[in-house]
């Protein structure tokens, strides 16, 4: 006989169980491992094991946690798992920090891999945690694994303690994590490339581990201060000397133990009394003291040098610090007697035993080290970019910054430098270009030194990976694109054109919105495509496309006869949503990304999806604007003179009401804006760089154009000053019938009337004003603009003959009188 859903129910839950209590790295992966064969779950499918998890083990005691992690993945900052759905990435370390990063990449959608050289988690040092950094690991079930912590008013915890309940989370949520591991290199993907070829992968030891063939698009280092990343320059920040000693006691959690009070943070100005008695009674002067009871007893302290050459625990003083510090010259049974005497005093001497705990090289775990020096890296990000693929790469943990153990800054930092990466990763992932990706990063990255309990948000409850629930003041644009140039390795640095990368390749992510057009600009035109239409108001980019009525509003206003819209029937949702998908792709070639009959079992269709299949229509109907154009004049044989030169002017037409057809439309968006800041570029490049070409030659007129109108325009009011009967020309050359010279409000309005087409009426098409006939413009033919100069010029000089005449002609005859 099989078993019964109560005996599965209750073996699942006792595996569950056993993979919860365990107690060191390679218990915690064996029971992992046991749990997935058992309940025949495959841990390396991301997309669904947390589900298929969750759905095995049910018990009630599992139910706690099951409700917490779903609160955590539900913020809609993750979007149902698929914010960075198909994206690839690899941490380096399994720190907490390193873990803590996977998590949110994993929340995300991420397939995320985890490599770590050690096979145990054996640091006892004990961390300060923030209070934010409590509520956001009590909110990922951490008393569910650890069952004290922060009971009462303990706000700490030891490293290994929290690096296994970070790992546990990682497993559940679908991370592969991979010990004895060691990252060596990065590999750049092989020059002759196909459409599937390989892309960035990592150089490993042992080689013949089956991740030396994982392609990943985002590397992150959290391998501690001695990052092995490439590309990361680090800054120094060097005070007075400061030497620190660290010791952890076996805890046997005895009455007498229990009893003793923690020393939360002890500083000489603050408590002199305690540090003098301490120095007259045991020669050992410290700066401060920290003592926390966790799995072991932690003390940590800074201790002044004289001290410790007077108790001989340095055998030599030096200058230099590393000769100081040198294993060669430290005494170790001076060391652990001095760190004994030290814990001994602190507390007053109630601690029954002061036993060393061990460490993982078998030796008794003290250490004394120099923390004069502090380092952090100079940027938080950078991408690579050859052959065709992009690798973003990072820092987080102490490899961005090392902490100042004093004020116990270490995790917290780290975690808020894990929720930015995070961050950066989302922006990444869904088409933002690279360098508003860097410089936005780069900008957060400023506040991270700053950062105390005191100024960061306080309502814990909101915080997310998005960096504005966390920092009050924050300014995410201080930093701009420009100014990171440098942080994009091997792509176009140089030409200014990054937001245009090419056909970049950045993952296999076949959801990534490919189109460089933005969300908000891409609602706007839908709205304004689908104007009048009947039955469709679109507010967002989701819910509104769902009838499938909007899909065909933007097709007929386009094409009215590819679709009979007022034969649809809005109930109909799944047939709406496939004529628009069959029509698309017969017409247009825009091949669809879900069928009618998904659209109408959904709630909502998925907002990356939409993006990428609306992003298309919005570009291949720019791209059919401007081919009507070229095709209009191909087909008439001539074209309007008026039209031409306005257009190799590049001068505005009058306003007026004219077909969106006839207006030249630009390809890139991210162009307009760059001309808008930069203008004055644009026109010194035109008067300084040498014409090439047609181009050249059209620039060339242009300038030699506007000079020549401003000239004669001086001209002429000079003589009309000098002159009560000006002899000017009839028609002014800057007359209000000539249109002024192309100006940034033009190109504003220009890109306003791309985006707002005329609204559509059921009624008619078309509309009823008449379209007035076009003004005259500056001059018939721009080849001729040399002999129009030669006679403006003529002009002026007649002009100034028939003025002095005339003055010659009034001085006569006032000598006559």
């Amino acid at each position: 006989m099989g078993e019964t859903e109560d005996e599965r129910t209750a073996r699942a839950s006792q595996l569950f169980e056993n993979f919860v209590q365990a107690s060191t790295c390679k218990g915690t992966l064996q029971a992992f491992s046991i749990l997935c064969r058992q309940l025949e779950l495959d841990p390396l499918d991301h997309s669904s094991f947390y589900g298929s998890l969750k759905a095995a083990v049910s018990s009630w005691k599992v139910k706690a946690l099951w409700t917490k992690l779903d609160k955590r993945a539900q913020q809609k900052i993750y979007s149902q798992n698929k914010a960075c759905q198909g994206t690839r990435c690899l941490i380096i370390g399994g720190g907490p920090c390193g873990l803590r990063t996977a998590i949110e990449l994993a929340l995300l959608g991420c397939k995320v891999v985890v490599i770590e050289k050690r096979d145990t988690f054996s640091r006892n040092n004990v961390l300060h945690l923030w209070p934010y950094t409590i509520h956001d690991l009590r909110a990922l079930g951490a008393k569910k694994f650890f069952g004290k912590f922060c009971a009462g008013s303990i706000d700490h915890i030891s490293i290994r303690q929290l690096q296994l309940m970070l790992l546990k989370v990682s497993l559940i949520l679908g991370v592969e994590v991979h010990v004895k591991v060691e990252f060596v290199n990065l590999v750049e993907p092989p020059e002759e490339q196909t459409d599937d070829g390989p892309g960035w992968r990592a150089e490993i030891r042992p080689s013949s581990h089956p991740l030396s063939d994982f392609g990943f698009d985002v590397v992150i280092g959290a391998d501690g201060r001695r990052s092995t990343l490439d590309g990361f320059s680090r800054k120094e920040f060097r005070g007075k000397l400061a030497i620190a000693i660290t010791a952890n006691f076996v805890n046997r959690n005895t009455t007498a133990e229990a009893k003793v009070e923690e020393i939360s943070g002890v500083a000489f100005i603050f408590n002199q009394k305690f540090f003098l008695e301490l120095k007259e009674e045991t020669r050992i002067d410290l700066e401060n003291i920290v003592y926390y009871k966790d799995n072991t007893h932690y003390f940590v302290m800074t201790a002044k040098k004289q001290s410790l050459l007077d108790k001989g625990v340095i055998i030599s003083d030096y200058i230099e610090t590393e000769r100081l510090l040198s294993a060669d010259n430290v005494n170790q049974e001076a060391l652990l007697s001095y760190a004994r005497e030290a814990a001994d005093f602190g507390t007053n001497y109630e601690l029954p035993s002061l036993d060393y705990a061990i460490n993982h090289y078998g030796q008794p775990d003290v250490a004394m080290f120099d923390f004069t020096c502090m380092y952090a890296s100079e940027n938080a990000a950078l991408i690579r970019e050859k052959h065709g693929h992009q690798l973003l790469v990072a820092l987080v943990g102490d490899s961005l910054l090392e902490p100042f153990w004093p004020m116990g800054t270490g995790c917290a930092r780290g975690f808020l430098a894990a929720f930015d990466a995070a961050w950066m990763v989302r922006g990444w992932a869904q088409g933002k270009n690279p360098l508003e990706v860097l410089a936005e990063r780069e900008s957060i990255y400023r506040l991270l030194p700053q950062t105390t309990p005191e100024n960061i948000s306080k309502n814990f409850e909101q915080y997310s990976i998005d960096p504005a629930t966390r920092y009050p003041n924050l300014n995410s644009s201080c930093v701009r694109p420009h100014q990171v140039r440098h942080l994009f390795i091997g792509g176009q640095q140089n030409s200014g054109l990054v937001e245009k990368a090419g056909p970049t390749r950045r993952s296999v992510n076949l959801f990534r919105k490919e189109s460089e057009v933005r969300p908000s600009r891409l609602l706007t035109w839908c709205q304004k495509q689908t104007q009048g239409y009947r039955g469709v108001d679109v507010t967002n980019l989701t819910s509104s496309w769902r009838s499938g009525l909007a899909l065909c509003a933007v097709i007929h206003r386009q094409r009215p006869e590819l679709i009979d819209f007022d034969s649809l029937n809005e109930e109909d949702v799944a047939r709406n949503n496939q004529l628009a998908f069959d029509v698309a792709e017969r017409e247009f070639g825009i091949q669809p990304v879900t069928t009618g009959k998904e659209m109408a079992a959904n709630a909502e269709p998925d907002k990356l999806l939409m993006v990428l299949y609306l992003s298309k229509f919005f570009e291949a109907f720019r791209k059919s604007s401007l081919n009507n154009i070229c095709k209009e004049s191909d087909e008439n044989g001539e074209e309007n003179p008026s039209k031409t030169n306005h257009r190799l002017l590049n001068l505005p037409q009058p306003r007026k009401r004219t077909p969106r057809d006839e207006k030249k439309l630009e390809d890139d968006s991210v162009n307009k804006r760059r001309r808008k800041g930069n203008n004055y570029l644009s026109e010194l490049s035109c008067h300084s760089a040498p014409p090439a070409g047609e181009d050249g030659e059209l620039r060339e007129n242009k300038v030699r154009s506007m000079a020549t109108q401003l000239l004669a325009k001086f001209e002429n009011s000079s003589t009309a000053k000098q002159s009560e009967d000006p002899l000017s020309p009839s028609s002014s050359p800057l007359s209000p019938s000539t249109p002024p010279p192309s100006s940034e409000e033009d190109d504003e309005e220009k890109e306003e009337e791309e985006l707002n087409p005329p609204p559509h009426h059921s009624d008619s098409l078309t509309s009823s004003e008449e379209t007035p006939p076009p003004t005259p413009s500056v001059c018939s033919d721009c080849c001729d603009a040399e002999l129009r100069n030669e006679r403006l010029q003529n002009k002026a000089e007649n002009q100034k003959k028939s003025v002095s005449g005339t003055e010659i002609e009034r001085s006569e005859k006032d000598h006559v009188k």
